[in-house]
């Protein structure tokens, strides 16, 4: 049986002896593409075809970058022997894998939102007055629409938490084991019978890092704006939003070092195929 006290105290000790190697890859490729996407949409000019592109372009980098830099914490933490230079090699030859797996689920995941969006577009309800705030020329939906819709959110929401946490092996999987969409399956059957301990740890984690990630961008944004002026709300917006990057980006590093973790324990107990 996997004791997620056990994992957390290996963790700790990865964290604690590794961290000189963490930091710089988790600032290479989380904190500073997300400064650079952020930037530019922070002082671009919105609503543009140029803007539109060079958003994409920076978004889809940005993601990449972030699953580069999880793949190598995520091989530091797996193997004592590992350096960082054999980590970033590790992570580079596996990263387009990665990218074209998170692709695929996020697709699968837009794709089932469409019946409730279907549902509500045919009970008259107007999605373009509800984004632009207009109450007037918003069509409230019907009411058996309204219900189908909360009860399909619910349902999603509770299925995209267990799936997520059968899937919280996958990077790890994709990286030592080196499969492609089969890692999918292969994270499902290491977790097999932790998924609830798995949900405790992933809630447990995420309201840690949305409070402290909260507090830190609203108290940063608020000393910013005092010295910046009326006339510095934008930029005290963005350097607010970097404070959260950088609180984000230790949370994530230290996600990927537990999930490695979690990953060598697992094997640990079960038998690799």
């Amino acid at each position: 049986m996997v004791k997620m006290g056990t994992v957390w105290d290996r963790t700790v000790e990865v964290l604690n002896g590794r961290t000189g190697m963490i930091a710089p890859i988790a600032l290479l490729g989380m904190v500073v593409p997300s400064v650079i996407r952020d930037g530019y949409v922070a002082f671009s000019t919105p609503g543009t075809i140029s803007f539109a592109l060079v958003g994409s372009v920076l978004a889809i980098g940005t993601l990449v970058a972030m699953l580069w830099s999880q793949l190598a914490i995520v091989a530091i933490a797996t193997d004592p022997a590992t350096d960082a230079a054999s980590a970033r090699r590790q992570a580079g030859a596996r990263v387009l894998p990665a990218f074209g797996i998170t692709v695929l689920i996020t697709l699968v995941a837009v794709l089932l939102v469409i019946p409730p969006v279907i549902v509500l577009m045919q009970s008259g309800f107007n999605f373009a007055a509800a984004a632009s705030g207009s109450s007037v020329q918003m069509t409230p939906p019907s009411a058996s629409a309204a219900g189908f819709t909360a009860l399909y959110g619910l349902a999603y929401l509770l299925v995209a938490i267990w799936i997520g946490a059968r899937l919280v092996l996958l990077n790890p999987v994709i990286l030592n084991e080196r499969r492609g969409v089969g890692a999918i399956r292969r994270s499902f059957q290491l977790t097999k019978g932790l998924t609830w301990r798995i949900i405790g740890v992933l809630i447990l984690f995420a309201i840690v890092m949305l409070v402290s990630t909260w507090a830190a961008q609203s108290v940063t944004g608020i000393i910013f704006r005092l010295a910046l002026g009326a006339k510095g709300i934008a930029t005290a917006t963005f350097l607010s939003g970097v404070v959260a990057t950088i609180v984000t980006t230790v949370f994530t590093a230290l996600a990927a070092v537990f999930t490695a973790q979690l990953y060598v324990a697992v094997r640990e107990k079960l038998p690799q195929e």
